[in-house]
């Protein structure tokens, strides 16, 4: 039997085919691991992303991580770099989304920060304030979208933030931090603003302490059992 003749003539092959916003944040998620564990650096990272937003094809997205061990994961032999606490995926659905339509809506004071946070403002403004929450994940992922409005992201001085995105006729502005910290949280901010704004940079004189100390305890409680 000729099974060619049998075959489509017109399946196209998982490289051809459109990329979806869930394969976008995928890679993207990749290359927020490969940012975190020092594979890439910050402007390689930059440059990335953006090839990434603009990629139309799953074959375009997938050369962005071709040489990062996480497109390769059950391979022998690739392991997460030393001294890094191991993440695990970003969720591709959101812990929690803040929204405000024609109105304003505010998160701040203590609360606990999930792993990915969407905000959409729409002729209204969002404020996400980190500066107090608890950090119970070393990567935190906000998606910020404003249309005719303002997303502001406000986060402690000792954490590592990045960002990635653009403005249509608006502006998207995020104050890139290193922390000093070897396992200080991450704070991803990606999105759009279109003829509106999205801000994000750190609050100063704050500082996490959640995350870091829990990190501590169990180094000191290594070294008491080996004393």
């Amino acid at each position: 039997m000729d099974l060619q003749k049998h075959a489509p003539a017109t399946a196209p092959r998982t490289a051809e085919l459109r990329a979806s916003d869930a394969d976008r944040d995928r890679v993207a998620d990749m290359l927020r691991e490969a940012l975190a564990e020092g594979r890439l650096t910050a402007d390689e990272h930059a440059e990335r992303v953006e090839g990434v937003l603009a990629a139309k094809t799953v074959g375009e997205l997938d050369v962005f991580v071709r040489d990062l061990p996480a497109a390769h994961a059950g391979r022998p032999g690739v392991a997460p770099a030393p001294h890094r606490p191991v993440t695990g995926p970003v969720p591709a659905d959101p812990d929690e989304n803040v929204v405000a339509v024609f109105s304003s809506a505010v998160r701040r004071g203590r609360w606990r920060a999930g792993r990915r946070i969407h905000a959409y403002a729409v002729f209204g403004s969002v404020e996400i304030d980190l500066s107090e929450a608890l950090f119970e994940h070393q990567q935190v992922v906000i998606k910020a979208f404003s249309v005719f409005g303002s997303v502001e992201v406000r986060v402690p001085e000792n954490v590592s933030l990045r960002g990635a995105g653009g403005g249509v006729l608006g502006s998207f502005e995020v104050d890139a931090v290193d922390s000093a910290e070897v396992d200080a949280p991450v704070v991803h901010v990606d999105g759009w603003a279109v003829l509106g704004s999205v801000e994000a940079r750190p609050k100063r004189g704050k500082l996490v302490t959640d995350l870091l100390d829990r990190v501590h305890r169990k180094v000191e409680n290594s070294l008491r059992k080996h004393l």
